[in-house]
């Protein structure tokens, strides 16, 4: 009789464990391939992508590039011939990973893009920031400070670009130099840190102190690019507010630094919601069904998602941080993750 009772509870176990979302892993196992590990943008979206995919049924496994293309590659090739349900890529070069993303899809396995854009060939998913757009927010930020500081929208910006190979770093730029465009009285100066490395980022930041020392705006595409930047006009004997400094990312150390006086404004690369975007539509995804265009929601923002050439794509906005709301738990640089549930996008 005991035995029976314990079989009895053995089989009401299984049944509790089938209707709970852990077991909703049978549902396959996903492969992110991210690029690199060294600032907290990447970081954070392992944890995230993780957080949303078990959600929605399905196990994450991560392969880091180091920001190296041909490791990157060689990882593509593994991945496809552990045929996993999807494969995600953040790619160290778009341009290199393009022939393993054909690989991939043409052996079978769906291939989502997330955060950097690929548009010269098919994929079946992309998950991305506003990119211009964020560009454009940045361009704002930037009309009114120097207009704040000179009574118009004069002066000299230095534009400090992640990787040249890398087309979120490429979009800002067009976003932002599209939009000042109607100030010709700005002198925007372009320079790239090549593999979104901080150290190439202080190095261009205190060779033009010295070359152009009127500079009254830096803008770098990334946070952990303006902690280089500061330790540059630290060492120049530059102070808090001596240099107008801007980023546009959002992480935690670009959080830290309007708290310190050093950053006017951070426009936020929204990563959660990002990563939340690829879990609400990884079903479709795996399932190969069709993915409707339109507005969709996604942990609250107003999202667009449009049928592109290189397939669906749903673009995420962002928003500027300054010390007005820099403790606002909803931008991910606090790292408080959102407490809301995706549910699979039917």
């Amino acid at each position: 009789m005991k035995r029976m009772v314990l079989s009895a509870f053995g089989v009401l176990a299984l049944v509790v464990a089938m209707l709970t979302p852990a077991f909703a892993q049978s549902k396959g196992t996903v492969y992110y391939l991210v690029p690199t590990l060294l600032d907290e943008f990447q970081t954070g979206s392992v944890s995230a992508l993780e957080m949303f995919l078990k959600q929605v049924g399905y196990e994450m496994k991560t392969l880091n590039a180091d920001n190296k293309t041909d490791a990157q590659q060689s990882q593509m090739n593994d991945v496809i011939a552990l045929k996993p349900a999807a494969v995600i890529l953040a790619a160290v070069d778009f341009n290199a990973l393009k022939p393993s993303v054909e690989a991939a899809r043409a052996a079978g396995i769906p291939v989502v893009i997330f955060d950097r854009q690929i548009t010269e060939t098919q994929m079946d998913f992309t998950s991305v920031a506003g990119t211009v757009e964020i560009g454009h927010v940045a361009a704002e930020q930037a009309e009114k400070l120097l207009k704040a500081k000179y009574g118009s929208v004069k002066g000299k910006i230095l534009q400090v670009l992640g990787d040249p190979g890398d087309p979120y770093t490429l979009d800002i730029q067009k976003g932002f130099e599209e939009k000042m465009k109607a100030f010709p009285e700005v002198t925007i100066i372009s320079h790239p840190a090549a593999q979104w490395e901080a150290s190439n980022a202080g190095t261009i930041v205190a060779d033009n102190i010295v070359s152009n020392p009127d500079i009254d705006l830096i803008f770098s595409h990334a946070a952990h690019l303006s902690v280089a930047a500061v330790a540059s006009l630290e060492a120049a004997g530059k102070k808090p507010g001596d240099v107008m400094m801007m980023s546009s990312n959002g992480a935690p150390v670009g959080l830290d630094l309007i708290r310190k006086g050093w950053l006017n404004v951070e426009v936020e690369q929204p990563l959660y919601a990002q990563a939340a975007a690829v879990a609400m539509f990884m079903d479709k995804v795996v399932n190969k069904q069709e993915i409707k265009a339109g507005n969709y929601d996604v942990l609250g923002l107003p999202s667009v998602l449009t049928i592109e050439s290189w397939g669906p794509n749903i673009k995420i906005p962002g928003a500027a941080i300054t010390k007005e709301n820099v403790d606002n738990p909803a931008f991910w640089g606090n790292q408080k993750p959102p407490t809301e549930t995706v549910q699979s996008v039917q």
